[in-house]
C-alpha cells in the first residue's frame, strides 16, 4: 500500500497582505467619506448663509417698498425735483412715526440696518433715478453679514395717480333720483354703468320711480342708507330682490371725490371776453377759447358752438336757451365750499365732441377726458341730452329732458343735493378705451411697484 504525504502551503503572508490593503482602502474610503462630510456641511453652512443674506435683502425691500407706498407727488413739481420729494417725503414720514433705526440719507441711501443681532443680518438700501429716465425709480435692497452678501433690484414707475371714482358711470355725493325708468347700460361690459352713491346725508340712496334696468352694480357709501325702487327691478340681468341681494352694495368702501384744477385751464383762454357790456344778440354764435368775466350772468339768445375752451370766471349763472354743441371744454372755477348761486344751465339740446381742426387748438388739444370741469357750479340739462365726450364734474346734476346718451366718461356730483335725472332716461356708457387720467385730475404722481423688474444683481 502506497503511503501519501499531506503537504500544507503557509498562506499567511499574503492573507496579511490583503488584509492590509483593504485596510489601507477602507481608511481611504473614510477619510474620503469625512472630508466629503465636512465639505458638504461646510456648503450647507455657506447655503444657510446666503439664505439669510437672500431673506433679509427681501425684509430690507418689504421695509422700503412700506414707506414708499404712501408717498405722493404734487403734479406741479419738476421732473428734475421728483427724487429729492421722494426721499423728503419718506424721510418726514420716519421721523413723525418716531422710526429711528432706519435713517434714509439725502442721496437716497439707508444706513445699516440691524435685522437679527445673534446671526449678525442687517440689510443697507439705496434709491435712485436715471437722469436719463426721470419717471423711474430704482430700489436697491442689500442684506447678509459682512462675509456673504445678496442684492436685490426693483423699479417704481413715478406716474398719474388713476382716482378709483372713474371706475364708476354716475358718481354722486347726494342721492340718486330718477322719476321715470331709467335704462344704464355698458357698451363693451357691465362694468361701465356702474354707479357710486355716498349719500351720507340723506338715508334714500337711491329712488326710482318707475322700472330700472341697470346693467352695472350700485355701491353705497352710507351703511345706513336704502334704496327705494317703486316698481320692477332688473340689475345685471337677475331680478327684484335677487338682483339687490347680488348687485346692490350698502355700506360700500368710501371713493374719495378728486378735485379737479381749474386754473390749468386759464391760460387756454386766449380768445375774446364775454363780459356785461357784451351784446350777446349780435355776438357770434361761435366760441372760440373764450372767457366769461364774473357777474356777468350771461343769456345766449341763440344756438353756440363752443370750440377749445369756454372759461367762467364765479360767480356767475350761464344760461344758454339754444343748443350747445360743445368742441372742447367748458370750465368754471367755483368753490366747492361755498358754491352759492352759481350755475349752468342749458335749455336746448346738448351734444359733445373732440376738438375741432384748427392751430388754435393746438395747445390744449393735449388735454382731453373730460367735458364739463366745473366744480362749485350746479348745471341743468333741459333739452335732449344726446353725447358726451368725457368726464362732467360739477356740484348738481339734474337732467330734465330727453336724455338718450353715448357717455365716455363718469359725470360727478360734488354737492349732496341730489342728482336728478327726469323722464325714460337711457345712458350707454362706453368706457372700455377712455382716458385714464382725465384732463384737469392729473394732481398727483404716485409710485407704481413694477413686480416684473424684481432680480438679483451684483454691486
Amino acid at each position: 500500500m502506497k503511503k501519501y504525504k499531506c503537504i500544507t502551503k503557509n498562506n499567511g503572508g499574503s492573507v496579511l497582505i490583503v488584509a492590509m490593503i483593504l485596510i489601507v482602502i477602507c481608511s481611504a474610503l473614510a477619510v474620503s467619506i469625512a472630508a466629503m462630510s465636512g465639505s458638504n456641511i461646510q456648503l450647507a453652512a455657506n447655503q444657510y448663509q446666503v439664505g439669510l443674506a437672500l431673506a433679509s435683502a427681501e425684509s430690507g425691500l418689504e421695509i422700503q417698498r412700506y414707506w414708499l407706498t404712501p408717498v405722493s407727488i404734487p403734479s406741479s413739481t419738476p421732473q428734475a425735483e421728483y427724487f429729492n420729494t421722494i426721499v423728503d417725503a419718506v424721510q418726514y414720514d420716519l421721523d413723525a412715526n418716531n422710526i429711528s433705526n432706519i435713517v434714509l440719507n439725502d442721496d437716497g441711501s439707508i444706513s445699516s440696518v440691524i435685522l437679527e443681532s445673534s446671526s449678525g443680518q442687517t440689510f443697507r438700501g439705496q434709491m435712485s433715478v436715471d437722469p436719463n429716465d426721470l419717471f423711474t425709480l430704482h430700489v436697491y435692497s442689500t442684506g447678509g453679514n459682512d462675509q456673504i452678501t445678496r442684492t436685490i433690484k426693483v423699479e417704481y414707475a413715478i406716474e398719474p395717480y388713476k382716482h378709483p371714482i372713474f371706475n364708476y358711470g354716475l358718481a354722486t355725493k347726494g342721492p340718486l333720483n330718477y322719476t321715470g325708468n331709467p335704462t344704464t347700460v355698458g357698451l363693451n361690459s357691465n362694468w361701465e354703468a356702474d354707479i357710486y352713491i355716498e349719500s351720507s346725508s340723506n338715508l334714500t340712496a337711491v329712488s326710482v320711480a318707475g322700472n330700472l334696468n341697470f346693467a352695472g352694480d350700485i355701491e353705497i357709501g352710507n351703511a345706513a342708507a336704502n334704496v327705494d325702487f317703486g316698481a320692477d327691478v332688473l340689475i345685471a340681468g337677475e331680478h327684484d330682490q335677487t338682483a339687490i341681494d347680488n348687485h346692490v352694495t350698502i355700506g360700500a368702501e368710501p371713493v374719495d371725490f378728486p378735485v379737479p384744477d381749474a386754473d390749468r385751464f386759464r391760460p387756454y383762454a386766449t380768445g375774446s371776453m364775454i363780459n356785461s357790456s357784451t351784446d350777446l344778440s349780435t355776438y357770434t354764435n361761435t366760441l372760440v377759447n373764450c372767457r366769461i368775466a364774473p357777474n356777468t350772468n350771461p343769456v345766449f339768445p341763440k344756438s353756440v358752438i363752443i370750440q377749445g375752451i369756454l372759461f367762467i370766471e364765479a360767480p356767475n349763472t350761464v344760461v344758454f336757451t339754444q343748443n350747445v354743441a360743445l368742441q372742447g371744454i367748458i370750465v368754471a372755477d367755483g368753490d366747492l365750499s361755498n358754491p352759492g348761486t352759481n350755475g349752468i344751465d342749458i335749455m336746448g339740446n346738448f351734444a359733445s365732441g373732440p376738438y375741432p381742426e384748427g392751430s388754435q387748438f393746438d395747445a390744449i388739444s393735449s388735454e382731453v377726458g373730460s367735458s364739463m370741469i366745473a366744480p362749485g357750479f350746479a348745471v341743468s340739462f333741459q333739452g335732449n341730452f344726446s353725447t358726451l365726450e368725457g368726464v362732467v364734474a360739477v356740484s348738481g346734476v339734474h337732467f330734465s329732458g330727453n336724455v338718450n346718451a353715448i357717455i365716455k366718461g363718469t359725470i360727478i356730483n360734488y354737492s349732496d343735493t341730489p342728482m336728478v335725472i327726469e323722464g325714460n332716461a337711457y345712458m350707454n356708457f362706453d368706457r372700455m378705451n377712455s382716458t385714464k387720467i382725465p384732463a384737469g385730475f392729473d394732481t398727483l404722481r404716485v409710485l407704481t411697484y413694477d413686480p416684473t423688474s424684481y432680480s438679483e444683481v451684483k454691486l
